[in-house]
């Protein structure tokens, strides 16, 4: 590929199967499906970890969190290990952030040229009380992912649409400077995440359609009863505050909405980039950090290894890459690093970098390859791994037994394959995978020592407890509410 600028858009929390041209018969995302229909859209791609400190810190990385040590939702990324931003900035290529970051401070040097309307986590801290991993308690904010719902504003929308202008601004003043070298605009929306409050225009279009959808296996029955989907539920309790069927239709109807919402941000970013003059020299990028549960199982949020949840939406498009192509290779965001160096025309993969560039991907590079994400944060007692290859999801619990999904038989993963007979040597096979991988005991200490640490360096477990927790970061100029 010849090098060429780069807009590469995050969004956050976006539920990869919640969008036109992955096959949703009611959410409308037009701009992103005509991003795919120009692109290459990869089917099977996932997050290196369903949370979003961590999964930010790896994206900027292009590192697995068990590689950098960043491990939760209180250990964000501070800039001390190389970052793409780091390598091509110091490289003399313009590398500028509009939006959410999630990493420790601005006063640190996070490797952008610029950072604009920069979203850190709070105080330097972040979730401290995520760092509590043994009889957790609940969350005190759960309430706001059911008393939030429906339409109207939200801090959320509101910095999306500032971050739509500036992204704007940027394009049409800013990119026509810096003709030297190619540019890399890294834009970052903070929807769909919670709260799920839509714009009424988005909300009602889904909540007064008669065919808004529960969701899967909600009722109580037909929830799995593994017992790390417990240690979450209880946990980060938000199912608790869902008291009728009109309160989950509102928080569906909310995501739904925020999906749209997001869609036309990012066609106000795309029509800049072309009516700016940009796009003939520009490839584009889009993916989100993780997923979300959106009720299914009763779970709310993320930080499962389901689909909706470890899932990630993720395109390519511009020069060398296949229009209207799709990739069902197992894929993370973790391969657009050195796709990000190619790019740019730099070199800027080490030897334990693991991904592979999408543009490899798409040309066909391994077709059979497998590919982990992994979890070590709020609501979990233990670590968690995941591993996808084309057919299977193996997933690997330091403190319970595994779970594992014939994902062409049963893509709506109703049916844990790890207790038959039948599949003992896929399990083998798939410990063995893992364990060639990395030694899950061994990061689950590290992990956990670390966290240890974290809480005793801010005042013990109940001082960390009493803090209490956010729902969800402010963005800049709102004030955090801890309960």
């Amino acid at each position: 590929m010849q090098p060429q600028n780069l807009v590469i858009i995050m969004s956050d929390e976006h539920n990869r199967a919640m969008a036109g041209c992955y096959g949703h018969d009611m959410v409308t995302t037009p701009n992103i499906d005509a991003l795919a229909a120009r692109g290459t859209r990869f089917t099977n791609a996932y997050t290196s970890c369903p949370i979003c400190v961590p999964a930010r810190a790896a994206f900027a990385t292009g590192k697995y969190n068990h590689q950098i040590g960043f491990w939760d939702n209180a250990d964000p990324y501070d800039g001390s290990v190389p970052s793409w931003h780091h390598r091509l900035r110091d490289r003399g290529h313009e590398v500028v952030s509009i939006g959410k970051l999630h990493f420790r401070s601005g006063d640190d040097d996070n490797g952008f040229s610029r950072e604009i309307l920069p979203m850190h986590v709070i105080e330097a801290k972040g979730d401290l009380m995520g760092l509590v991993r043994d009889d957790m308690p609940p969350r005190g904010m759960a309430h706001k992912m059911a008393t939030m719902a429906g339409p109207g504003e939200s801090p959320y929308t509101l910095y999306d649409r500032q971050i739509a202008a500036e992204t704007q601004k940027w394009l049409y003043d800013e990119a026509p400077k810096h003709t030297d070298k190619p540019w890399v605009l890294f834009v970052s929306f903070v929807t769909p995440h919670f709260p799920l409050t839509a714009p009424p225009e988005h909300y009602y279009r889904y909540y007064n359609d008669p065919k808004l959808p529960m969701p899967k296996a909600y009722a109580k029955d037909q929830r799995p009863t593994h017992p790390s989907l417990r240690d979450y539920s209880t946990s980060s309790n938000y199912d608790d505050y869902f008291k009728t069927e009109d309160d989950v239709r509102r928080a569906i109807a909310g995501y739904f909405g925020l999906c749209s919402f997001l869609d036309e941000q990012i066609g106000k970013v795309l029509s800049a980039l072309k009516e700016s003059g940009n796009d003939a020299n520009t490839r584009v990028v889009y993916t989100s950090d993780h997923g979300d549960n959106l009720g299914a199982r009763g779970l709310w949020g993320k930080s499962t290894m389901y689909e909706e949840a470890a899932g990630v939406p993720l395109i390519a498009a511009g020069e060398g890459i296949p229009a209207g192509a799709t990739v069902d290779t197992a894929a993370t965001f973790l391969d657009i690093y050195p796709f990000i160096g190619e790019c740019a025309g730099e070199d800027i993969v080490d030897a334990d970098h693991p991904g592979t560039s999408l543009a490899a991907l798409a040309a066909g590079a391994e077709p059979d390859r497998t590919v982990l994400s992994e979890y070590h944060a709020m609501g979990s007692s233990g670590a968690i791994f995941m591993l996808r290859d084309r057919r299977y999801k193996y997933i690997h619990f330091a403190s319970y037994p595994p779970m594992l999904f014939d994902l062409d038989a049963d893509p709506d993963e109703l049916n844990d394959l790890a207790g038959d007979p039948a599949h003992a040597d896929v399990l083998a096979d798939f410990e063995g995978r893992l364990r060639a991988r990395l030694d899950p005991e061994a990061v689950d200490r590290r992990a956990k020592t670390r966290q240890a640490e974290q809480v005793e360096k801010n005042g013990g477990r109940e001082a960390v407890i009493a803090r209490g927790d956010l729902g969800y970061s402010p963005p800049p100029g709102y004030q955090p509410e801890l309960g």
